[in-house]
């Protein structure tokens, strides 16, 4: 069997990164993908993205300038975003990270991941499929980056098999030459209704000669397509042509542990590296991927398994209180059309405006402004107990 410092299971952006970066630091590496498979994602990336992950601009389907959220009494509140978020089509960003990888030095193969076996030499064999046929590879080092439903997690990881999703949905629609009106290819829709979901939202995200079309909810039973199909009907593109249709889950929380102590550490969605209350994934995916990669680059210097804590260690330095407080929104907003309501309302504030998009445009909380947060507190109080009208 071909021996490599690390396998790596699972080509997405988190699986593509790690790969990348572990090869660029001269390990020996095998990146594992299944084959066709692309991620229901709307494909937002922002620019701190771009750049520190050397992404170019010529990959951006588009560039977005404004949100546009829906209440679900259908008013509706423009957020500027002061500047531009980009959008991926996720079937060419994907593989354009995992030719990169290789033109890095990692080894590219196509299979199904199926288990990994220990052997006498300390180090693990991955076992995977392709066409009927059972390969194998020994490597030192283990990531799983292979998704929500991640077979490495839920076989190695403690508490992965506990891990709540939602499950997202959406089609992949062509640009009509002669969009409706209340169309805009510079804005992202999002869909704060009921009828879309109970308890997430739905999103119109512009990709260029694309359309993404696609919610998200934990309700089981409830009618994805026919969620997406009431959200095509309302900004016109019921019959524009469908190019492709996916479906996936996505994690809503941060697993409590991301390795197994010994050589397997997880990252992206498969250690539940996904924004509460917006779903984000990329940038998240990408950063766990980079910290994956740290982490197994150390362990393979030092052969102390305790360095693959690293990885979960540095991101929840990082991003750990965000999550915190955008899953409490979620928790709190997205359970009633009522609050949606006033979720939607309290976004026309100009302070939640700017702290919003400087938080998700940093990828941190914003310390700068102490009186806008004290504003915006007194205003969310005022509509929690119901004093603020839904103007």
């Amino acid at each position: 069997m071909e021996h490599y410092d690390v396998a790596v299971i699972g080509g997405g952006p988190t699986g593509a990164t790690a790969a990348n970066d572990l090869a660029r630091k001269g390990r020996k590496v095998l990146l594992l993908d299944k084959a066709g498979r692309i991620k229901p994602c709307g494909g937002a990336v922002p620019p701190k993205l771009v750049r520190e992950f050397e992404i170019p601009e010529s990959l951006l389907a588009a560039k977005v300038t404004t949100a546009r959220m829906i209440a679900p009494s259908g008013k509706e509140v423009d957020m500027p975003v002061g500047g531009w978020v980009g959008m991926v089509d996720r079937e060419v960003f994907d593989e354009w990270l995992r030719e990169r990888a290789a033109a890095s030095g990692a080894t590219r193969a196509t299979g199904k991941f199926r288990r990994l076996l220990n052997d006498t030499e300390d180090d693990a064999i991955v076992e995977y499929t392709r066409d009927g046929e059972v390969f194998k590879a020994r490597a030192t080092a283990i990531i799983g980056a292979d998704g929500a439903a991640s077979k490495v997690a839920k076989g190695y990881i403690p508490g992965a098999k506990e891990l709540p999703n939602v499950f997202a949905y959406h089609e992949i629609v062509e640009t009509p030459e002669n969009p409706a009106e209340n169309f805009d290819g510079k804005r992202c829709d999002v869909f704060y209704q009921g009828e879309v979901s109970p308890d997430f939202y739905g999103w119109v995200f512009p990709h260029g000669g694309q359309i993404s079309v696609g919610m998200g909810t934990a309700h089981k039973g409830f009618s994805l397509r026919k969620s997406v199909d009431t959200l095509r009907t309302a900004v016109g593109l019921k019959d524009a042509a469908t190019v492709r249709t996916e479906g996936a889950p996505i994690p809503l929380k941060t697993l409590k542990r991301w390795d197994n102590g010994r050589n397997v550490v997880v990252s992206g969605d498969a250690a539940g590296a996904v924004a509460p209350a917006s779903g984000e994934g990329i940038y998240y995916a990408m950063i766990s991927g980079r910290f994956a990669a740290d982490a197994a680059d150390e362990f393979l210097q030092t052969g102390n398994p305790k360095a693959l804590r690293l990885a979960r260690k540095k991101f929840m330095k990082l991003h750990g209180r965000v999550f915190f407080i955008l899953g409490v929104m979620q928790r709190f907003w997205y359970t009633t059309d009522k609050r949606r309501e006033r979720f939607v309302s309290i976004c026309r504030d100009p302070d939640v405006q700017r702290l919003t998009w400087e938080a998700y445009m940093n990828k941190k909380l914003v310390r700068a402004k102490p009186m806008a947060h004290v504003r915006i507190f007194f205003k969310d109080l005022a509509h929690l107990i119901g004093l603020a009208p839904n103007s």
